[in-house]
């Protein structure tokens, strides 16, 4: 079997600024009725992803709220500050849609959606029973949970399937050295600032030789590779030590989500049609109903 898992706060985030979203919004878009395009393109896109004949076990995963521990570790993380209320609003729609269509559904609160996507990774990988875990998602952070071609992360935009080996041509280091690559460069998206100086290029170089940020020697003379600016990178580095092994560990994804369920539960055996009628009903999009080919019995 393979097991699937599903970033969804990324594929809500794509399904609301996909190409032509904004004035399809506005054409549909009635006062005082908040907009739930996006939930509902998110739902038809699952249902194309369960007509694979190889989509038989999965679950996604939710950032139901923003904010997580990391925030308590860090001032500067991310925060929903900024996002758009009406993408923010389509969250509790979209996760009830998901559950309604059978799917197993992860809604993080203290952790974060890649957190739970990691931990159930990790643990499927250890199912004999499961030939590949596919991660669907390309978001850099879980380039690290990736396994040989036993754990890969799946781009459904660009129908791109990334391993181990794809990994290191890609960054120019190994999964595990995803965290370490992202405490030097710096995750925007996260709020992770970097450290001083460095880049990817030259942090791919040193990471590749020594694996791990706490590994890196203050004294750029006892490194094993030569590269450009090597004094200079050491020195920000010896400077912003403390903060590099906290931005590491801002960027490392949890392995030890508690979640209740193991691979046997996220087998999809079909929608539950009433409430998946019921909440279509709400939505007024009979038309979602129609497109599921299997119901539990």
């Amino acid at each position: 079997m393979q097991v699937h898992l599903v970033d969804g706060t990324y594929e809500l985030y794509r399904q609301f600024y996909a190409p032509g979203a904004s004035s399809r919004r506005e054409k549909i878009a009635r006062p005082g009725v908040p907009s739930t395009t996006a939930a509902r393109a998110l739902a038809r896109s699952m249902l194309t992803l369960l007509d694979q004949p190889d989509v038989t076990h999965l679950g996604i995963a939710f950032d139901s709220v923003i904010e997580s521990f990391r925030n308590q570790l860090f001032d500067g993380y991310k925060t929903g500050d900024g996002i758009d209320p009406e993408l923010f609003a389509q969250f509790p729609i979209v996760e009830d849609l998901c559950e309604a269509l059978g799917m197993v559904v992860w809604r993080m609160r203290d952790f974060e959606a890649d957190d739970a996507l990691a931990t159930m990774a990790a643990r499927a990988a250890n199912d004999a029973r499961v030939e590949r875990v596919v991660i669907c998602s390309p978001d850099k952070d879980l380039a690290q949970c990736i396994r040989g071609s036993r754990v890969v992360r799946f781009d459904r935009v660009r129908d791109l399937v990334l391993d181990e080996d794809g990994v290191r041509a890609k960054h120019g280091v190994s999964p595990a050295s995803i965290p370490d690559l992202l405490a030097l460069i710096g995750d925007t998206a996260d709020g992770i600032p970097g450290i001083p100086r460095w880049g990817e290029k030259s942090a791919a170089a040193v990471l590749a030789a020594y694996g791990h940020v706490d590994a890196i020697p203050d004294d750029d003379a006892q490194w094993s590779v030569k590269i450009r600016c090597a004094a200079a990178l050491a020195k920000e580095l010896a400077a912003h030590r403390q903060e590099a092994q906290l931005y590491r560990q801002l960027a490392t994804l949890r392995e030890d989500v508690p979640l209740s369920e193991d691979v046997d539960a996220l087998e999809w055996r079909g929608a539950d049609r009433g409430k998946l009628t019921e909440i279509c009903g709400q939505l007024g999009d009979a038309a979602l109903v129609e497109r599921v080919k299997r119901f539990r019995e």
